[in-house]
């Protein structure tokens, strides 16, 4: 009996161990909706605990556990999982995030999960990007994200643009956001040869560019981080086997809309009423349509491929990328070549990391000379194109009667400027990094991280003017012109930290601690010819540097998964100031709390993200005017300059002005936002307010008398406010297995004002005088007064007449003292937008994909310089040797002579764009079972809506001679295998 119960105890006590013990499991995990394709690098964690491990190349894993265990599987760009083990086969199908707020995103000197970010940080995805012959990382952007607003400077292919996070913070510093590329903190400025800096980065190779707006997020980064933050990560090779990607796009682009210039018909009834006899008698028979002929269809190609793949230790990806594009006015031409490599290596059990990373581009232009764009409109329409006469390559020119000479006066054939005038550009650019991360044997919680990198730019641009283009000299010989300039930039970055990063279970409280030092030298190298004293130019080599070194520290901690607080400083140095005010320091802070992580709210199934954030921060500015704003230089004149000693001339040296009490400009920035999301990411959101003052603004004003080495110099004496609200979401108004439709938007309202521009208030001071024009030398039309926006108009309130017509010279006596004179001049509008926004939509049926995005702005307006400067009748009969031609505005106002600074000419600008608008279908397994076909169709500046009178009415403030935005039509073509 007692051995039965011995064996009976021993029974239960095999049966209770079983029930206990672990097992193995093994699974497969794909992406839900692709034909069973593996995903690999998902973390398979068995819930509570440490175990975990990550499924390989083909999607696989094999984890221990036991029956009953929860197994959570995560991975960035979807839906974390959680599924019970009830067998020793567990396979998963997962389905990517339809939330538009990324899991992970880049902040300064590393990443932090969205939901616990307390900064103003907006992430955005390839999948996100703008669509369309698209060639610059801005254009990529726009429109898609609350508080930043892009304009670019034209329909040139690679054109550069303006790029403004929550407006500008300063007058005469540089108001461009800090733009970081893989770890590099980039010059912001482009090079000699070269177009928009952004356009070096092939768009087909960017992972991610993430946009850091409020102090909290861009203190980090100190003294440059005044104007935001723009973060951009180059793509990274993944496990498994080796994939190939080819991306081809074939498009065409016309004009869309040209100046209203006068008709041949129109041009020769104005000649004929008010012309006297010598003007009537040069009309000619012609109707030539000089803006049809300097404008073409142009055709543009952009092709890339990519290869990546890895195995456990090594990924890599490598891609090659060519795009050539023309532009719509005549000879203009962008071309690019573009090689991106990426190495991430594991070593020492996954201990230390290394990533190398590298982008070069070459970049060669034709810019086709844009003088023809303004002389197409003016030029005589009822003259030729050519004439018999080839003394000037046959083409029509105004010229002298007495001896044939061209008219020094007249504008030039627009096809003649085209064709027989040349400017090209050569750029090269080569950014790249190499990263270690070492996790401490001994501490793993403890990282050491440094980053090498280099930003290397060199430019040539180089052309001149054909001999038959040019007057005769004093021999009577026709002389070709040229001109050769070349540049180089050279930037070089360390950053060394160390973080801290671990979670204490017993408080549920996790921290993040970084701290390090950063060290970035710019130079730039010159390279100028100069005589050597006895008549021989020798070439010599001049270098200007500027320095930043800098420390700093985070730490963001999270308790209770609740309660979120981020803490952080830069003490920055910049050799561009005296050495008494060198350094500068730039503190935040900021408090988060996630809502939908207390009690009353954690397992509501409408809530799930509700997060309040308040941030209060200092950053810096340092780039204004010159590279040594501060130190006393001189200058060598050149060999024109030089004074008489004896028998030799001396060249002269003359002080440059400089201020040695300049120190930064410090903005201040309170931030109050709000992230929400309702019903497990279908509707998903934020909100933000600010408020935001640069004090030390940096303004250049006139010296008194006898200060300084020029009439002017920079001064700290300003102060600038700007208050925003930001709101952006998305919602999926329909998801299920078949249809997927977003649509998502965003909206900011701004106000900017100054406060501040004089050291002691003066009631008389008029401010500072901005904004030159064409047609008006000398001349401002825009000024900087306290109290209202920065580049206000500078204007006359013009007197209209009964029957409504504007009078010529009449203005209104507004300080009503009998006269009409510059005190009567007001501020009257201003060129920034009160609001602006951006409504996107995608709309997926099985392989079948649409989408669109549309942006705008109100409250905005421009000074039509085109109408100014070529409506009213002196411009067509201003001498009686030439013709000129005017807009069709001249027959509204029947000006006679110019009204420059009337107000007439300051229009409203809100407009309704659509920018784009594509359509496509997915063929899957096309080589074999994971491979994809995808064709694209896209048109891009399809649709403005807007009251402004010009043809475009995104301009910067003051239209004049804008390259026209094409519309463009697109085919694109994507494989994967």
């Amino acid at each position: 009996m007692r051995t039965f119960q011995k064996c009976l105890l021993l029974l239960l006590f095999f049966t209770s161990v079983a029930g206990v013990a672990q097992m193995t499991v093994t699974g497969k995990v794909t992406v839900k909706n692709s034909n069973d394709e593996p995903l690999p690098g998902v973390n398979v964690v068995v819930k509570g605990t440490s175990i975990g491990t990550t499924s390989d190349f083909d999607g696989e894993f094999e984890i221990r556990a036991k029956q009953g265990d929860i197994i959570v599987f995560s991975y960035l760009g979807f839906i974390t999982q959680e599924q019970k083990i009830t067998s020793s086969t567990l396979n998963i199908a997962m389905e990517e995030s339809t939330s538009q707020l990324d899991e992970v995103v880049v902040i300064g000197y590393g990443t932090v999960k969205k939901e616990d970010a307390t900064g103003s940080v907006t992430a955005i995805a390839p999948k996100d990007f703008n669509k369309g012959a698209v060639v610059a990382a801005d254009q990529l952007i726009q429109g898609k994200v609350a508080g930043i607003q892009v304009t670019n400077g034209g329909g040139s292919p690679g054109e550069g643009a303006i790029i403004r996070i929550r407006s500008g913070s300063s007058l005469n510093a540089q108001n461009d956001p800090l733009y970081v590329i893989d770890g590099v903190p980039v010059d912001s400025g482009g090079i000699t040869g070269g177009r928009n800096p952004l356009s070096t980065i092939n768009q087909n190779d960017i992972e991610s560019i993430n946009i850091l707006k409020d102090a909290s997020a861009t203190a980090i980064y100190g003294v440059r981080a005044s104007n935001g933050v723009v973060i951009i990560t180059t793509k990274r090779g993944q496990s498994g086997d080796v994939k190939v990607a080819y991306n081809a796009s074939y498009s065409v682009a016309s004009i869309n809309d040209k100046v209203d210039a006068l008709s041949t018909d129109q041009f020769k009834t104005y000649v004929n009423a008010n012309g006297n006899a010598a003007q009537v008698a040069l009309i000619g028979a012609e109707d030539t349509q000089w803006q049809d002929l300097i404008y073409q269809d142009a055709f543009g190609t952009d092709q890339n491929v990519s290869i990546t793949g890895g195995m456990d230790n090594l990924t890599y990806r490598v891609s090659a990328g060519y795009a050539s594009y023309d532009g719509i006015l005549k000879r203009d031409k962008f071309e690019r070549t573009t090689l991106s490599t990426a190495l991430t290596m594991n070593f020492l059990d996954e201990h230390l990391k290394i990533d190398i990373n590298n982008n070069t581009s070459i970049i060669k232009s034709n810019y086709s000379n844009r003088g023809a764009i303004g002389s197409a409109i003016v030029f005589d329409p009822t003259q030729p194109v050519f004439v018999d006469n080839q003394k000037y390559g046959g083409y029509f020119r105004w010229t002298n009667a007495n001896n044939g000479n061209l008219n020094s006066l007249a504008p030039a054939n627009p096809l003649a400027l085209i064709e027989q005038t040349n400017n090209f550009g050569r750029a090269f650019r080569s950014i790249g990094n190499v990263q270690f991360d070492y996790k401490m044997h001994f501490l793993p919680e403890l990282k050491a991280t440094l980053n090498l990198g280099y930003d290397l730019l060199s430019g040539r641009s180089y052309g001149g003017t054909d001999a038959l283009f040019n007057n005769p000299n004093n021999q009577g010989e026709q002389i070709a012109t040229s001109y050769n300039n070349t540049e180089d930039k050279e930037n070089t970055v360390m950053d060394a930290y160390l973080n801290y990063n671990k979670y204490f279970e017993s408080i549920k409280t996790q921290l993040d601690v970084t701290a390090g030092y950063n060290y970035q030298d710019f130079r730039y190298p010159t390279t100028f010819l100069t005589d050597d004293g006895t008549g021989n130019l020798i070439s010599r080599t001049n270098e200007e540097r500027v320095n930043l070194q800098s420390f700093f520290g985070r730490t963001n901690l999270t308790l209770n998964d609740k309660y979120l607080v981020t803490l952080s400083l830069r003490r920055d140095g910049s050799s561009r100031f005296a050495e008494k005010n060198r350094w500068g320091n730039f503190p935040a802070a900021a408090l988060g709390w996630k809502i939908n992580n207390e009690n009353f709210l954690k397992d509501s199934d409408v809530v799930s993200e509700l997060k309040l954030r308040l941030s209060w921060g200092i950053t810096g500015q340092q780039e204004v005017g010159d590279r040594y704003p501060s130190v006393p230089l001189y200058v060598s004149g050149d060999q024109n300059v030089a004074y008489p000693f004896g028998n030799e001339f001396v060249s002269t040296i003359r002080p440059q002005p400089y201020n040695p009490n300049l120190v930064w400009e410090e903005t201040e920035t309170y931030n109050a936002g709000l992230d929400f999301g309702f019903f497990n990411g279908r509707f998903t959101g934020a909100v933000d307010a600010y408020e935001r003052t640069t004090s030390d603004l940096i303004v250049f004003t006139n010296n008194p008398q006898g200060v300084g080495f020029s009439n002017a110099d920079f001064y700290n004496i300003g102060t600038l406010e700007n208050k925003g609200l930001e709101i952006s979401g998305n919602v999926y108004p329909v998801q299920n297995e078949d249809w997927t439709w977003r649509v998502g938007g965003n909206i900011t309202l701004q106000e900017s004002k100054i406060t501040k521009l004089t050291l002691v208030d003066d009631p008389n001071y008029n401010g500072i005088d901005v904004g030159g024009f064409a047609g008006g030398t000398g001349n401002t039309i825009q000024n900087h007064q306290v109290g209202f926006a920065p580049f206000s108009f500078y204007v006359f309130e013009q007197a209209y007449g009964a029957n409504g017509q504007p009078l010529e010279g009449v203005y209104v006596d507004r300080n009503e003292d009998g006269i009409v004179n510059s005190d009567d001049k007001y501020r009257y509008k201003k060129p920034s937008s009160d609001v602006y926004y951006g409504l996107n939509t995608d709309l997926k049926y099985k392989n079948w994909f649409m989408n669109m995005s549309w942006r705008g702005s109100w409250g905005n307006y421009n000074y039509n310089n085109v109408d100014s400067n070529l409506g009213f009748g002196n411009t067509l009969l201003t001498f009686d040797t030439y013709l000129n031609n005017g807009v069709t505005n001249l027959l509204d106002t029947n000006f006679r002579n110019a009204q420059f600074l009337s107000d007439y000419y300051i229009q409203e600008a809100s407009y309704v764009k659509l920018d784009n608008a594509s359509f496509g279908y997915t063929f899957n397994g096309v080589f074999d079972d994971n491979s994809t076909l995808t064709l694209t169709a896209t048109g891009q500046n399809l649709l403005i809506i807007s009251d402004y009178k010009g043809i475009d009415p995104e301009t910067f403030g003051i239209d004049n001679n804008l390259y026209p935005r094409p519309r463009t039509f697109l085919l694109g073509i994507n494989v994967n295998f």
